[in-house]
């Protein structure tokens, strides 16, 4: 029932959804927040200024020969004879040269007249099939007509094109390759050919599933999904799916020693995993819904697909992986059978040796580790954020060769002008006003020229100059300039007179640094949001005020030397511009959310060994039981993280090759050798308050019923005399306390007494409350559930209650956004920006 019950689950939704494809949105997630000035100087450009519905074309035509200048005339000439005619492409709009627009040579020629540049205003989608086969043939136009002379076609309209040409087939690469190396690794650990393919089968199901699901929201406006996210969900629930499948499938070896019975062993499998396996996962949704809090919609829309994918992958780990493995019977574990799979469950020799090594020298392991950790965090000082897109192709393009055309003849800025817009009450057409704001915007820092015909929009109210940056326009310098360049602007129009003048810059250097900006103060409160997460979650888990902050510690450290060894290896051994400049959000927020699991997984059995024995002797049986199937689950989840190495794209390739080495690190590192180290110096204490008691023998539960009971069922505490089911009682009752607050809260607040006023804050504020109310509100139901035995109908109508609040919080933005009383996001399209 159970297999039937998902496979028609995911029939069903893959016969409603969209595709995924057709519902991504990759222009929103690279642009700065709605309420930037970037972006309102983006939208006042489209209102004022006629033709900024296009998408233009840059045709650089250089010529190197004895008479340069004549062969670039020429080519020029039979280009644009070319896109003047009838046969052109339909989408061409028109064409700007010095053959149709002679007054503007000064801006179309370069100095030494060797290079020429050719603007072609195309209408359409940039991410529509026939726009982009529109830029080929406009591309193969140019090719034909230029003869000898060298051509490359760029700007907006060639990059989008050459962003969808590198991506094409990306993905099914990415599966593929994520299939394939998953399945040697777990056919050399489980050594059965049935056996490796429950996992698999398990984490197609959760991906399709989600995928659907996902699409579904996405095409009804609430959430979005980028081909990035899309990427990294790919590997991340082939990570997070075959580590929990091995979770559970060690401790059903492990169960099979004493209980012959399958069906029985595969539920003492469960119920001992649940725990763990609940932490796990709570902290990556946790964590994914802290990214709500973002104005970055980069940040921002990252999170709640992921989240949603995890989710459907822990309910398919508890519910059709043990279905599965029961209906594979015995063959499960061919050609070893049953014996041989139970036989490794005790542990293998290395770990003993590994234990037996930490118990020896807890100080010099735990000083090493550090010292180690220390040293990698030194590639630090080599570190640089990059916003080019285009340097972050890692195969040539068409588009960035003709922006290093445009960079050496006629400048670094001119690849990407800005615009600087004064905005005032008056008419300035026929005031000498704005040609003295322009001197003054001319004598600004880095300014290498302002456009000779200022743009008049409206009534003449607002004057729009083009103006070109003497420095690289992706560079952190050209971003510093932007500040200085505005209030320059600025006092201009104040000693010109202009009364109540607005100031604002638009062009990709002033959204680059409105993106760097939302991006520094998003990272740091998501950073602290998210340790706070995990912290709440290990306190939860373990009972302990201690233990989480020390092994929050172990995570800062793991990051600041993953990040190191990082910059080290792209930036200044493989010659990288600088790390992107979202990657070090996503190292953090994964490498932290997902390698707590490890500590999670051999903490959590050590608080099951205190039952019967000491400390010391407790996590020297945690870390010999674990250290095989943790280990071997971050080897792959570091494998398929791995893969993202693959994909042609820098922030792609930094991100795979941070996370697999940070993993490698938390698994071989710090949750084997750290950890056990630091609980090894801190004995009794390691889990302060909470003191471990007297620990049972096997005799004991047999002259006490009570322990005879607790011995079948997962410990939730190292005590003896534990809190019970009236401590998740209490919690339970304070949580759906809360939830009900938060949810009144939002009634009182924005529905009976509506503030017109309502931000976007406000809406990330109660979005992520309610969010984690929910989340925390599910966590305690199903542990409730457990402790108190409810009945799985009763446990799910508790659970689906807590979601009202989380979904009314979406309906009320979306009725906010399309009532007029929050802006609708910013969707339109950027073709200069990645997927």
């Amino acid at each position: 029932m159970v297999v039937a019950f998902w496979v028609l689950i995911a029939g069903l939704l893959a016969g409603v959804a969209p595709t995924l494809e057709s519902v991504e949105d990759n222009a929103s997630a690279n642009l700065p927040p709605a309420a930037s000035d970037s972006m309102k100087a983006r939208d006042l450009v489209r209102a004022q200024v006629p033709d900024q519905d296009t998408t233009p074309a840059i045709i650089v035509v250089r010529d190197e020969g004895a008479d340069a200048a004549a062969s670039t005339q020429q080519a020029v000439i039979r280009i644009t004879s070319a896109l003047s005619e009838s046969t052109r492409p339909d989408q061409v709009a028109s064409v700007i040269s010095t053959v149709t627009a002679p007054d503007a040579a000064a801006e179309l020629v370069s100095r030494d007249r060797s290079a020429q540049l050719v603007i072609v205003p195309m209408t359409g989608s940039p991410s529509d099939e026939s726009f982009q086969n529109a830029v080929d043939e406009v591309r193969s136009l140019a090719s034909d007509r230029a003869g000898p002379t060298e051509v490359a076609v760029t700007g907006p309209a060639g990059i989008a094109t050459d962003t969808v040409k590198v991506f094409s087939g990306g993905d099914k690469v990415l599966l593929l390759a994520t299939v394939l190396l998953v399945l040697v690794i777990l056919l050399a650990i489980y050594r059965s050919p049935l056996m490796a393919l429950v996992p698999l089968v398990a984490v197609g199901v959760a991906m399709r599933v989600a995928e659907t699901v996902g699409a579904l929201l996405s095409d009804a406006g609430l959430i979005t999904v980028s081909s990035q996210t899309a990427s990294i969900m790919t590997v991340l629930l082939f990570g997070v799916g075959t580590d929990y499948a091995l979770i559970i499938t060690a401790r059903y070896r492990e169960a099979l020693l004493d209980e012959p019975d399958r069906a029985r062993a595969i539920q003492t499998a469960v119920r001992r995993t649940a725990e763990s396996v609940l932490a796990s996962a709570s902290t990556i949704v946790l964590a994914m819904f802290a990214l709500l809090v973002a104005a970055s919609p980069a940040l921002r829309g990252f999170g709640p697909y992921l989240a949603l994918g995890v989710a459907v992958m822990a309910l398919v780990a508890f519910t059709l992986i043990p279905a599965l493995v029961l209906l594979l019977g015995k063959g499960v574990f061919w050609p070893g059978g049953v014996d041989k799979a139970a036989k490794r469950g005790r542990g293998a020799g290395v770990w003993h040796r590994v234990a037996a090594l930490v118990a020896k020298a807890p100080v010099r392991v735990a000083s090493a580790v550090v010292a180690l950790l220390v040293v990698l965090s030194a590639g630090l000082l080599g570190y640089q954020e990059s916003f080019n897109t285009l340097s972050g192709f890692r195969t040539a393009t068409e588009s960035e060769r003709g922006q290093h055309l445009i960079q050496e003849e006629f400048g670094p800025g001119e690849i990407a002008p800005s615009t600087v817009i004064v905005r005032s009450r008056d008419d300035l057409r026929s005031s000498p006003a704005p040609a003295d704001i322009a001197a003054g915007i001319a004598g600004a820092g880095h300014v290498s020229r302002v456009g000779e015909h200022p743009r008049y929009g409206g009534n003449g109210t607002t004057v729009f100059y083009d103006v070109v940056l003497d420095l690289d326009p992706y560079s952190s310098e050209a971003l510093d300039a932007i500040a200085p360049l505005q209030e320059a602007a600025r006092a201009a129009a104040d000693a010109a007179g202009v009364r109540d003048a607005t100031v604002l810059i638009g062009g990709e250097t002033a959204q680059n640094a409105d993106i760097r900006s939302a991006l520094d103060r998003d990272t740091t409160l998501i950073a602290l949001l998210v340790l706070a997460v995990v912290a709440a979650v290990l306190v939860l888990l373990l009972r302990s005020i201690l233990a989480p902050l020390y092994l929050v510690a172990t995570l800062i450290l793991s990051f600041l030397a993953t990040l190191g060894a990082t910059t080290f290896f792209t930036v200044t051994v493989l010659g990288d511009e600088g790390i992107g400049n979202r990657v070090t959000a996503y190292i953090f927020i994964f490498l932290v959310a997902l390698g707590v699991d490890y500590n999670i997984f051999i903490m959590s059995r050590f608080t099951q060994e205190l039952r019967t024995q000491p400390p010391a002797k407790a996590i020297t049986a945690a870390l010999t039981r674990t250290g095989g199937v943790v280990s071997s689950a971050g080897l792959i989840l570091a494998a398929t993280f791995a893969v993202l190495m693959t994909q042609p794209i820098r922030e792609l390739f930094q991100f795979g090759f941070a996370m697999a080495f940070g993993i490698l690190l938390d698994t071989f590192l710090i949750r084997p050798l750290l950890v056990p180290a630091i609980v090894r110096l801190l004995g009794d204490r390691a889990l302060w308050p909470t003191r471990p008691g007297t620990p049972r023998t096997p005799a004991t539960p047999a002259a006490d019923p009570s322990a005879t009971d607790a011995s079948t069922t997962e410990p939730s505490a190292p005590r003896v005399t534990e809190a019970g089911p009236g401590y998740l009682l209490r919690a339970f009752t304070w949580i759906a306390v809360i939830e009900a607050c938060t949810w009144a809260g939002l009634l009182v607040g924005m529905y009976v007494k509506y503030v017109p006023e309502t931000t976007e804050l406000g809406v990330r504020i109660f979005g992520t409350l309610h969010g984690a109310a929910f989340v925390v509100y599910v966590l305690l139901t199903v542990l409730v559930a457990i402790r108190l035995k409810w009945r799985l109908g009763r446990t799910t109508i508790l659970a689906l209650l807590a979601a009202v609040p989380p979904f009314m919080t979406i309906a009320f933005e979306v009725w906010a956004r399309r009532t007029g009383r929050l802006p609708e996001r910013a969707v339109a399209a950027d073709p200069t920006a990645a997927p």
